[in-house]
């Protein structure tokens, strides 16, 4: 099979190069396992890669100690949210994915939601409110809006940290109060009953390409935290769509992506309706997963990208936001 993307790559050519793991969010452990897979993979094909966690040390320390570029393996606040971009432009050290502004606006669940509704993308209905409007009267009239049961989100965060499926009135408070401790404003979305699906995107503006869509078949239905990350219970699945459906969700990650302005790479998970097929768009990754049970990897390794070389090519594609 021919790999979508080139992959003809000196490692030489990039420098010394920092993976930033680690951090201060929520998904730190997270993080740490992408970052410690990537820094070996790049290692493993010639790369001159090392560590680098923000939360040890300045990034000042970046320039000082003579980084060429820097690949993104920081997950959550502050690492994917155009913070750790924003640094990077200042200091004027590329790195990979994508720029402040689409980092900024994916990692906000709403925001993203709010982009796509107004362009016409398939996303679940929803409500956001502030920790101020969220009165016991209120809440209760959420899944009379949404109907149930109701996913209840922090919009902010990001491997399912905070989130609960509601499936009736009781269990509102109890979700909002979860939530909370993570946001002061919140995300409640209709719930679509139906195969879970998650599409990665390599590359940029036209030239981006939607790698095969993978259906996730975790325990009870209940992709979490642990069947992601703890667990080897969890099933994907690839080709278990028509051909012509798995077209038409590549299509609409692919205007998702764009629409966000995303680059590099970047992965959407989306909701199948199962009463008549609909895909549904529920986020964009723009620094997904790289551990072992990650869903980028999986995708890559079927269109003929192995690990190693999907993080060589990923940091070759390393840039800036500024010209020069």
């Amino acid at each position: 099979m021919t790999p979508p993307v080139k992959l003809e790559i000196d490692p030489r050519s990039l420098g010394k190069v920092a993976v930033l793991m680690g951090g201060h969010s929520a998904e730190r452990e997270v993080s740490l396992m992408s970052g410690t897979g990537v820094l070996a993979a790049l290692q493993s094909v010639g790369v001159d890669a090392h560590g680098f966690d923000p939360a040890h040390q300045p990034l000042q320390a970046l320039k000082d100690q003579g980084f060429a570029r820097a690949f993104i393996a920081l997950h959550g606040r502050g690492g994917e949210d155009g913070t750790i971009q924003g640094a990077l432009e200042w200091l004027g050290l590329p790195y990979t994915g994508s720029g402040v502004m689409a980092s900024s606006v994916a990692m906000d669940k709403t925001t993203t939601k709010r982009v796509w509704h107004n362009e016409g993308l398939s996303t679940p209905q929803y409500l956001a409110l502030s920790r101020a409007e969220l009165t016991r009267e209120r809440i209760r009239q959420i899944p009379d809006a949404l109907g149930l049961p109701v996913m209840v989100k922090p919009p902010h965060e990001g491997s399912s940290i905070g989130i609960t499926k509601a499936a009736g009135y009781s269990e509102m408070q109890g979700a909002v109060d979860l939530a909370l401790g993570f946001d002061d404003e919140l995300l409640f979305e209709q719930c679509i009953e139906g195969p879970e699906l998650t599409c990665a995107v390599l590359g940029e503006g036209a030239a981006a390409v939607a790698l095969p869509v993978i259906e996730i078949r975790a325990v009870a239905g209940n992709y979490d935290y642990e069947n992601k990350y703890k667990t080897d219970t969890t099933e994907y699945l690839f080709g278990s769509l028509p051909a012509a459906l798995e077209a038409e969700i590549q299509q609409l990650v692919l205007r998702a992506y764009r629409l966000l302005g995303c680059r590099g790479w970047g992965r959407a998970d989306l909701m199948l309706r199962r009463t008549d097929m609909t895909p549904f768009l529920l986020e964009m990754n723009t620094s997904p997963g790289m551990t072992s049970h990650s869903l980028v990897p999986k995708a890559a390794q079927a269109v003929g990208i192995d690990y190693p070389h999907l993080c060589l090519w990923l940091l070759a594609q390393a840039r800036l936001d500024r010209k020069a």
